[in-house]
């Protein structure tokens, strides 16, 4: 191997160091400021010590709350079986949305894509509205009851689009018939949600709160079967960031460098789908992370895949935990949905891309 190969992969690995380092940096801040904040604001120093330390009398320490003492074990059972569940699982749902709008806006070639692009989020709101109008009581992949019925829906909305792309494509699936069979089934599945929430008012509160996206009902129950999924999908997603690189110069081009393009394609996008799904089945539809987190992490790393999809996993989870503290402190001791505040940041940066690329144009 020669001394300028050498350097060059040394350079390389030093720069990705000092890329992820501050970014787990930031990703461990907000987990400590998101368990601190709340109704009950816990200094970050008692955060730490609640996550780690355990007294020998945890009834004869307290913690200095604004004008109060709160009881240490009281402090301890906030945050340990509340609030750590509850930023665990945003970080997890944030860095799934992040790296499947990477994916996505990857293999569509189409900065606007995000991971509900091809009829996820419609596929998991009518699953999820038929379990809650129907009662669903079954388990499935993990998941009980509602998010079991949002995740069939996504998944199955997700194999109904490809399969229509394909058929439409004599056996391949190309970008624009891709699109095209996402938004056309979005916009079914979306009709029979709303004839559903008309049919149905009783369940319109909990159907329309779903639909929002949130965290309220976040415990220990949902994280492990989520996080396996994200975890699972997430590692063989960075394996094929080459070929998302490869493919950013067309499918032709990427043909001629050793990737199959239809392989590659339908392997992303089921990879990308199922960490979407598995992320919408226990929160509900959390918009714009999926847009937002791609475009500044490429700010940040630049176009390289192999940086830009663990970047943005650290991004998005950062967001979303910062996101969901804010949705929940902002009118404590009552929270909005996460969705509102992710929608609230995301609508103008999309506005931001939209003016970008006139002026591009």
């Amino acid at each position: 191997m020669s001394r300028s190969m050498i350097g060059r992969q040394s350079v390389g690995k030093t720069s990705s160091t000092l890329i992820v380092v501050p970014l787990v940096v930031l990703l461990g801040i907000t987990l400590i400021l998101g368990m601190g904040l709340g109704s009950t604001r816990i200094p970050p120093m008692m955060v730490l010590k609640a996550l780690f330390d355990q007294p020998e009398d945890p009834e004869m320490l307290s913690v200095k709350v604004g004008a109060m003492d709160l009881p240490y074990d009281q402090a301890v059972l906030i945050v340990r079986a509340v609030r750590l569940p509850r930023v665990l699982l945003a970080a997890v749902v944030g860095s799934a949305l992040a790296m499947s709008g990477v994916a996505f806006q990857g293999v569509l070639a189409n900065p606007m894509a995000d991971p509900y692009v091809i009829g996820v989020s419609a596929g998991a709101a009518l699953g999820a509205t038929l379990g809650m109008i129907l009662g669903f009581d079954r388990s499935l992949g993990g998941f009980s009851a509602v998010p079991a019925a949002a995740f069939a829906g996504s998944l199955a909305a997700m194999l109904g689009v490809y399969l229509i792309a394909s058929a439409a494509g004599r056996g391949k699936a190309s970008v624009m018939a891709l699109l095209l069979a996402g938004i056309s089934m979005s916009t079914i599945l979306s009709a029979f949600v709303s004839l559903l929430m008309v049919l149905r008012r009783a369940r319109l509160e909990k159907i329309f709160l779903w639909l929002m996206g949130g965290l309220s009902n976040a415990d220990w129950r949902y994280l492990p079967t989520c996080a396996g999924y994200v975890i699972f999908a997430g590692t063989f997603l960075c394996l094929y960031s080459r070929d998302l690189n490869a493919m950013a110069f067309g499918e032709e081009v990427a043909g001629h460098l050793g990737v199959n393009p239809e392989r590659a394609k339908g392997i992303v996008v089921f990879l990308a789908s199922l960490m979407t799904a598995a992320s919408v089945a226990v929160t509900g539809l959390i918009g714009f992370v999926g847009l937002l987190v791609p475009h500044i992490t490429r700010f940040i790393v630049g176009p390289d895949n192999r940086r830009v999809l663990p970047a943005s996993g650290l991004i998005g989870a950062s967001l979303l935990v910062g996101a969901d503290t804010i949705a929940r402190t902002i009118m404590a001791p009552a929270e909005i949905p996460v969705g509102i505040i992710t929608a609230l940041i995301g609508g103008p940066f999309f506005l931001f891309l939209l003016y970008r690329e006139k002026r591009v144009v």
